[in-house]
């Protein structure tokens, strides 16, 4: 599914107009990454926990080459499944 077919679908389950529902939609998305870039937690019982991670600097290679190359340290971003939205992936 992407966004526009997201957006077909609510549109279609609240009755609101599509238009309407993209800038809904547009604005979840714009508050969810908002909270996460300033290193918070957003939780969404039932569904699952959008947070930031810290990958460490490392040694890579590259694959062409085999020639050693320094991977910098970066900021990752990290989504954990909550207990409901697993339990209904697996059928529970």
């Amino acid at each position: 599914m992407n966004k526009q077919e997201l957006v077909d679908a609510v549109a279609a389950a609240t009755g609101e107009s599509k238009a309407s529902t993209g800038e809904m939609i547009d604005a979840v998305i714009a508050a969810i990454t908002g909270e996460v870039t300033k290193g918070k937690t957003v939780q969404l019982i039932g569904f699952g926990s959008f947070s930031t991670g810290a990958r460490a600097a490392r040694v890579g290679r590259n694959p062409a080459t085999g020639a050693e190359i320094q991977i910098p340290a970066a900021k990752t971003v990290k989504f954990t499944a909550g207990k409901a939205f697993k339990d209904a992936v697996n059928g529970g």
